[in-house]
């Protein structure tokens, strides 16, 4: 088996930043520039590259800080961590959590609901059978999927106040939707501290903090998924106090070498195969980032067509851009004006597809 990684660090990426020492920010009053402290640092936690950027006065306070959150909330919810609060659940089929643990359950119990079961946090037995938790890639036993299948399904799990309760044979993996609470908790670091803007990239997941320095938006570019290895983006997305969080086969998968098919990590819950409803890539936008985080990969399990009707249904607080297997693009009506594309572009309305 061939497993390839890596590409989730390059499925979105923030473009004229102007990152370095200093930002220069136009003065409203002189009409002078003058300069904004700023400060970024790289971390490599939640089994990905991240990478944070402030700017303001307090900018190296507050890069320190939200490093001390990212490493606090994967303490918390990390599956490779024995002494996790994750992890103690899966051991004991039941466990007190935190605050934040039970708000991120409480998120994906609610998503799995609107989404008609496509977003389920109980995949984690079946991401093991297959090899993505443990490096042992393998299509796995008829027998085997079929009984983690019956054993899962996020409708019974309990969630009562801080106490989570698993039925036995089931696991949960809350990896879906804790990058983007965690950018999500950054933001709030963010304005704590007072910055003047900041980005954060969480392996791809990316989140920014009001406009860039000198007041302009920020430029987000999607990856093109059917060049995952290069510098080319099926669209580029402005924005400001946002986050768009992508999701796609080709950010992890491995190759039977016996049969030559590829197989990757983003399942659909109904059948605990790989998902295959037609999509390549979907990006999600939304201010609440683990709301983009969660249906970035629902919308990949429901498809093209489920995925517009969820967001007429739902979409009040996000927006989709998605691109097919024949390589056009859709992207809801609120935000198509602010995005740009060498490709086909559709506008989803409430209305129609034009």
């Amino acid at each position: 088996m061939r497993l390839r990684l890596g590409a989730a660090a390059l499925c979105m990426a923030l473009l004229l930043t102007g990152c370095g020492a200093a930002a220069q920010e136009s003065s409203p009053d002189t009409g002078t520039e003058s300069e904004v402290p700023s400060a970024s640092t790289d971390i490599f936690a939640m089994d990905t590259y991240m990478t944070v950027t402030c700017y303001g006065e307090r900018c190296e306070e507050a890069v320190e800080a939200a490093e001390n959150e990212i490493r606090r909330l994967d303490d918390l919810l990390s599956v490779g961590n024995a002494d996790s609060e994750i992890s103690v659940v899966n051991r004991d089929g039941t466990g007190t959590v935190s605050e934040d643990t039970a708000e991120m359950v409480a998120e994906a119990l609610s998503l799995y609901d609107t989404t008609g079961g496509a977003f389920d946090i109980t995949v984690y037995p079946l991401m093991e059978l297959w090899g993505f938790t443990t490096g042992a890639f393998a299509v796995p036993d008829a027998a085997a999927l079929a009984d983690a299948l019956a054993a899962s399904g996020s409708d019974k799990v309990t969630l009562d106040g801080g106490i989570v309760t698993l039925p036995e044979g089931q696991g949960i993996d809350l990896g879906g939707i804790a990058k983007g609470f965690t950018s999500a908790r950054l933001m709030e670091i963010f304005k704590e501290y007072d910055l003047v803007s900041g980005v954060v990239s969480l392996g791809g997941n990316v989140q920014c903090y009001g406009t860039k320095p000198d007041g302009s938006l920020w430029r987000c570019g999607i990856q093109d998924p059917n060049h995952p290895d290069s510098d080319s983006y099926l669209g580029v997305l402005s924005l400001a106090d946002k986050a768009v969080i992508t999701s796609g086969a080709y950010e992890r998968y491995f190759v039977d070498e016996a049969t030559g098919e590829t197989y990757h990590h983003i399942l659909d819950p109904k059948t605990g195969y790989p998902a295959n409803n037609g999509l390549l890539s979907v990006s999600v936008v939304s201010a609440n980032g683990m709301l983009a985080d969660g249906l970035s990969t629902a919308c990949y399990v429901m498809g093209l067509k489920q995925s517009i009707d969820y967001w007429r249904s739902y979409g009040s607080d996000f927006d989709l851009i998605l691109m097919d297997e024949s390589g056009e693009v859709y992207v809801t009506e609120p935000i198509a004006e602010q995005f740009t594309s060498d490709f086909t572009v559709h506008v989803i309305s409430q209305e129609g597809v034009s």
